[in-house]
């Protein structure tokens, strides 16, 4: 099989995501429509006359050399990744490097180890267990580190861009009633007492409100927020994401962002009033995401980025233990890898962005 790679359209890369079960939402086209600080470019992979594969690329230029970007496709391409990737590689690096790409990062949609909730329980009981440990020597990344390509994704799970660490709550298959089960103690108690407090979730459109709780939520948690245009610019973008408000007799006390594709249901953001934290409102809105999701026939529900600590005295645990609580089950992907294509810009975009992270 030779392939080709060149530019789709928008029609023909909706086209191909809508055929497939499950594609990332950093993989559509409405994507590009959010980040607007980068450009966006979508691409096809042909069989001859036939389109076999897809991606997003997000073009970040290099400052003072405007000419030259970093290509990106988070959690991408959409390709045969069980296949000869050569085949598939060589064409996208061959026709970025063309249109001035100085760099290739891509976030391969590809799982290397899972752990089950009880054995990530099991794990944070145990003194002697400190980390999620997986298998190495999968097979995409030996071909990725084969070709050349370098390792972007921290050790601690955490970094400038996609977790490789996530938490998922499987459902194909599952009711309702099963997923309860699934959950611990503290989940369902807490689901129970939103109810019992007349906690209400709706979906709905005051996106103005949710940035004021996400905001008070950053200054109690003690990270950057987004700014309201992020946001606005996601609704526009995205006709899948869904905003879940959670009132308790009239005050807003928590908030998330849903987005759905296919068989596929991320949670993206969450917000939390610091008061009447007991009504649970948090917990009731991940229930409603959970319930909607299941009715749209999705196989995953996807909580995203963890860490893979399973240190009780490390600050990051309390994420995993949090998310562990769902039933679920933890995954690692293959991280997220860097091809410079060309070396010297490469060294000086990534010395800018050291400096800038200071």
């Amino acid at each position: 099989m030779t392939l080709t790679v060149s530019p789709i359209s928008v029609v023909e890369h909706l086209a191909f995501v809508e055929a497939q079960w499950s594609v990332s939402f950093l993989q559509i086209p409405e994507w590009g429509a959010v980040k607007t600080e980068w450009r966006s470019e979508s691409l096809g992979w042909y069989d001859g006359r036939r389109l076999v594969g897809a991606g997003l690329v997000l073009h970040r230029p290099v400052p003072r050399l405007e000419r030259y970007t970093l290509a990106y496709l988070p959690q991408g391409p959409v390709i045969d990744w069980t296949g000869s990737l050569e085949e598939w590689i060589d064409p996208l690096a061959e026709y970025l490097k063309a249109q001035g790409a100085f760099a290739i990062r891509l976030g391969p949609p590809v799982r290397t180890d899972v752990w089950s909730g009880a054995e990530v329980k099991a794990g944070i009981a145990d003194s002697g267990v400190e980390r999620l440990v997986g298998r190495g020597g999968d097979r995409v990344t030996r071909w990725l580190e084969g070709a050349g390509w370098l390792p972007q994704s921290p050790a601690d799970g955490f970094g400038h861009g996609q977790p490789q660490y996530i938490y998922e709550v499987p459902l194909a298959g599952l009711t309702e009633d099963d997923v309860l089960r699934g959950m611990n103690q503290q989940w369902r108690r807490n689901i129970k007492k939103a109810l019992k407090e007349g906690v209400e979730v709706s979906v709905g459109s005051d996106v103005k409100a949710f940035h004021d709780l996400y905001v008070h939520t950053a200054e109690r948690d003690r990270f950057t927020p987004r700014p309201l245009q992020y946001f606005e610019n996601l609704f526009a973008a995205m006709s899948s994401a869904r905003l879940y408000l959670a009132h308790h007799q009239g005050t807003l006390v928590a908030a998330t962002i849903l987005v759905r594709v296919g068989a596929h249901a991320w949670y993206l953001y969450g917000a939390s009033s610091t008061s009447k934290r007991e009504v649970r409102g948090s917990n009731a809105c991940q229930w409603a995401m959970i319930r909607d999701s299941l009715a749209a026939g999705c196989d995953v529900y996807d909580l995203r980025g963890i860490t893979p600590t399973l240190d009780v005295e490390d600050p990051h645990v309390g994420l995993i233990q949090f998310k562990v609580g769902t039933g679920g089950q933890a995954v690692r992907y293959v991280g997220e890898w860097d091809l410079p294509l060309r070396p010297m810009v490469y060294r000086a975009f990534d010395l800018y962005m050291k400096r800038r992270r200071r």
